[in-house]
């Protein structure tokens, strides 16, 4: 492992049906201005929305609207919370929803505090901001694991970009496994795979001899295939969805990743297909994660040897092989949960979106293999 400093900044509530009794503790710490930030429907259809107001209400909130965040959340969206911030006098931000929620609500709390644009702040002059509007977060929607760092996804429609910028850290989490209910579960199994990606993500990197970090690793990866598992199998399984969510935020909160350079080749290329497609973040991912790793086995066999042991159970005669059962458990899981391994299954069927996300996306330091654009065009192209 290298060597690290840690410091972790988010309070946790985990618990079925925490969601009330955190909320009211939360907002005797904060300021009278609330901003309620939120996605689509699915808060006011559920009746969710209709509580959120009425406990903060109930601790002397006066509560300002900022609904409508979009899945892949946008730059102009981001800035357009920053404005209301700063016209209505917001003290505090809450975030209800998932990791798009979440992550756009991080950049306005930034946003909000500055006087330049923080995408050129932080991609032309390499600064970050240092203020922040406090926030917290009330996680409906987990996988992304959103709620425990400060990096954010925001696609910048005018760029064709959909890259990381650095935000604010979130005061506190909520993790309350009754609130995932409100989502479909093509959403709970999307996000689940996040989750597996995460942690994929974050083993893979740099070094790849065994350490402490990557032996955790590999036990939230099994809880990860487990659960979800179970959970399909019985979506009224609240001890399995508690499980995701914790799983969630262990592949995030700094934990897994302490002693490691992350991988993260394949977040940047599905953000870069993202930026042009505006797909479904875990559903991309599956669709690239297998022949990705495919293309990086000569580089990877031994940690991919390791994670095909140790997460699916499989060996073969070499490490190759073993390697290579590994890729193939891991597709087959991403089949038997319902989630797309070609692009045509979300529409995506033009070779030239392909070329353009493959030359527009972040070439990653972490990553056992550095991949030429053209190698990752490759990639894509195989997916189809």
């Amino acid at each position: 492992m290298n060597s690290f400093t840690y410091q972790y900044p988010v309070r946790q509530h985990f618990g079925k049906g925490c969601a009330e009794n955190a909320i009211k503790e939360e907002m005797k710490l904060v300021g009278r201005n609330v901003l309620l930030a939120y996605g689509g429907g699915s808060l006011k259809r559920t009746g969710l929305y209709d509580k959120m107001v009425d406990w903060l209400h109930e601790c002397g909130k006066n509560v300002t609207d900022f609904g409508g965040i979009m899945p892949n959340p946008t730059y102009a969206k981001a800035q357009e919370g920053a404005r209301i911030v700063r016209e209505q006098g917001i003290d505090f931000i809450l975030a209800v929803g998932g990791g798009s929620v979440i992550d756009c609500c991080k950049i306005v709390s930034a946003q909000a505090k500055l006087n330049e644009d923080i995408w050129e702040m932080q991609y032309a002059k390499h600064q970050y901001p240092t203020e922040f509007v406090p926030m917290g977060a009330v996680v409906t929607a987990s996988g992304p694991g959103a709620e425990q760092n400060n990096g954010a996804v925001i696609t910048h429609t005018e760029k064709k970009l959909k890259q990381p910028l650095v935000g604010a850290y979130h005061n506190f989490a909520v993790l309350d496994s009754n609130l995932t209910k409100t989502l479909p579960m093509g959403q709970v199994i999307s996000g689940a795979f996040d989750t597996l990606s995460h942690c994929m993500e974050t083993y893979m990197g740099k070094p790849q001899t065994d350490n402490l970090s990557d032996e955790i690793n590999e036990a939230v990866m099994r809880n990860v295939i487990k659960n979800l598992r179970t959970l399909i199998a019985d979506p009224d399984n609240d001890f399995a969805r508690g499980e995701l969510m914790w799983d969630s935020a262990l592949a995030e909160n700094g934990l897994l990743k302490l002693g490691k350079q992350t991988d993260f080749q394949c977040h940047m290329l599905e953000h870069a297909v993202g930026a042009y497609t505006d797909c479904n973040h875990g559903r991309a991912l599956a669709i690239i994660h297998p022949t990705l790793y495919r293309h990086l086995l000569n580089e990877g066999k031994e940690k991919l040897a390791r994670m095909a042991e140790q997460v699916w159970n499989v060996k073969g005669e070499t490490v190759e092989q073993t390697a290579t059962l590994g890729i193939d458990a891991l597709e087959a899981f991403i089949k038997e949960i319902g989630l797309p391994t070609r692009w045509s299954e979300l529409g995506i069927t033009d070779e030239g979106v392909l070329r353009a996300a493959a030359d527009t996306c972040l070439l990653m330091p972490g990553c056992c293999k550095q991949f030429t654009r053209d190698e990752l065009f490759e990639v894509l192209k195989e997916c189809m």
